[in-house]
């Protein structure tokens, strides 16, 4: 893993947002980096900033501080035409894909319309060339290519998502929840898809989830967030065989197991959740945490490597 290149480098994000009680702290100094051609997936209960964080280092949303290096460059200090160019290499798949499509636009324009706002096919023929390699690409049939959206369900509205998410050809693509809303049998057909472009194509992604038994065959390394911050990153299969943070373990021990005769013990999480509202210097799961002593609530754990490529958040760590 050390010989690939880092292609995505997000140093102490920070992304708060102001509210008549205070600054609600939605992404609160995260720290990680992507390699090139992998997978980070990113898990936590809704709430804890995994999709903000996406939207984030794609400057949707503008971090509030911190630094974000994609390919080297400083996203931060881009200007709005810089950023746009950038933004071919950059893309996102959306959670619902029915609010995501115009539905006044057909399958046709829909995947077409980033070819022609980034003026990169001007050929009215050559664009439609490209428009059914795509959707020949991601599985979807030709005759479909004058439908509006509200005709085609679940599946087939993700995968013109995904298409339009190819057009430009990008390096990067944030997949926020892109399989959440769908039925599980079309949940793998998706997945499946990602896998086989990522491979084809080489692409980079950045999967965010709350279901763990996905990420668990999609991602090369899965970082765990917690009401803003990281409190576990390690590679895939290290982080299932040996979890360290109290939360982690809690949601490890929810994937369901398809075998009724296996008891699994489900760790139970009481207490009420901090407030994410000017937050305490203090662990933010000392509330539910059933192994918090004393320190938990008197100092903030730092993120720190335990063991190689394994980093924790927790005072229980040592």
């Amino acid at each position: 893993m050390s010989d690939k290149k880092v292609l995505l480098e997000v140093k102490d994000l920070k992304k708060y947002f102001a509210t008549p009680k205070g600054m609600l702290h939605a992404v609160d100094g995260v720290t990680f980096s992507i390699n090139e051609g992998e997978t980070l997936g990113i898990v936590g209960e809704s709430g804890c900033g995994k999709s903000t964080t996406g939207r984030v280092i794609l400057r949707l949303l503008e971090a509030t501080d911190g630094e974000i290096f994609f390919d080297g460059k400083d996203i931060r200090s881009l200007s709005a035409s810089e950023m746009r160019r950038m933004r071919r290499e950059m893309q996102i798949i959306f959670q619902d894909p029915f609010s995501s499509l115009d539905p006044r636009k057909t399958v046709s324009e829909i995947i077409a319309e980033p070819l022609k706002i980034n003026k990169l096919i001007t050929n009215k023929n050559e664009r439609l060339d490209r428009v059914l390699e795509l959707m020949e690409t991601v599985g979807l049939a030709e005759r479909l290519i004058n439908s509006y959206p509200h005709e085609l369900d679940g599946g087939r509205r993700q995968r013109i998502g995904i298409a339009r998410a190819l057009a430009s050809n990008p390096k990067f693509i944030v997949c926020d929840e892109p399989v959440s809303a769908l039925d599980v049998s079309i949940q793998a057909q998706i997945l499946n898809l990602m896998g086989e472009l990522q491979e084809k194509l080489g692409l980079t992604y950045i999967f965010i989830t709350h279901d763990l038994s996905v990420v668990n065959h999609f991602s090369d390394e899965i970082a765990v967030m917690y009401l803003g911050k990281l409190v576990e990153k390690a590679p895939t299969e290290e982080l299932f065989n040996n979890p360290i943070h109290p939360y982690t373990k809690a949601l490890l021990s929810a994937i369901p197991v398809p075998n009724i005769r296996m008891k699994k013990e489900r760790i139970l999480l009481k207490g009420e959740i901090s407030s994410p509202i000017n937050p305490q210097p203090i662990c933010r799961f000392a509330n539910r945490c059933p192994m918090a002593t004393d320190a938990c609530r008197t100092q903030e754990p730092e993120l720190r490597e335990v063991s190689t490529g394994h980093f924790v958040a927790c005072a229980l760590a040592e």
